[in-house]
């Protein structure tokens, strides 16, 4: 558990400000035309802190999403392959159906995560709110302006859409090479 958290808050660290360059990329009519220029920009612009403004948000994210990641990977194979055996399509299935739990579960602190990323003009205009949005509470609280609690599930379909495959991918390789490893030290002991 320790370990994981660890790797989670170096994870997150090191990726929060590529997501933020990643995002404001993305937004419709983003003014950052490469990678480079949105770093210097952003960093000219907000200060360094603005690649981190989404940092707490983020590891609020990824723990639950972790936790019913697994928990869900873990149960789905008790029910679909209580041997334990390697299986590819009960790891296929397991890896999919708990990558869309989390993705969905989740869903609304990355909505959240996003509007700290993107600081998207049109949305903040609206509700006259001047500088920086920063915080996951002014966040949750943004949100709702904006869109009351379907706000919070805008783009669920495509967050499950996106990790169903993701996870599926990851846990197959993963029983994959731990049925390959496994077998392939079984057979070498005398």
């Amino acid at each position: 558990g320790l370990a994981g958290s660890v790797a989670t808050l170096l994870h997150d660290a090191v990726m929060n400000p590529a997501e933020v360059v990643k995002q404001r990329l993305q937004m419709f009519n983003s003014p950052h035309t490469s990678v480079l220029g949105c770093v210097r920009t952003v960093h000219r612009t907000e200060g360094f802190g603005a690649f981190y403004r989404s940092y707490t948000t983020q590891l609020t994210m990824n723990v639950p999403f972790q936790a019913i990641h697994f928990i869900t990977y873990e149960l789905l194979q008790e029910h679909l392959n209580p041997q334990r055996l390697y299986n590819p399509g009960s790891h296929i299935v397991a890896g999919a159906v708990a990558g869309a739990a989390a993705a969905a579960a989740t869903t609304p602190l990355d909505v959240c995560k996003t509007l700290l990323n993107t600081q998207e003009n049109t949305a903040l205009s609206s509700l006259n709110i001047r500088g920086h949005l920063s915080g996951m509470a002014n966040a949750f609280s943004t949100v709702y302006q904006l869109g009351g609690l379907p706000g919070f599930f805008k783009g669920v379909q495509a967050r499950v859409i996106y990790q169903m495959p993701s996870t599926a991918i990851a846990w197959s390789v993963y029983e994959f090479f731990k049925y390959f490893l496994t077998k392939h030290v079984v057979e070498k002991k005398p």
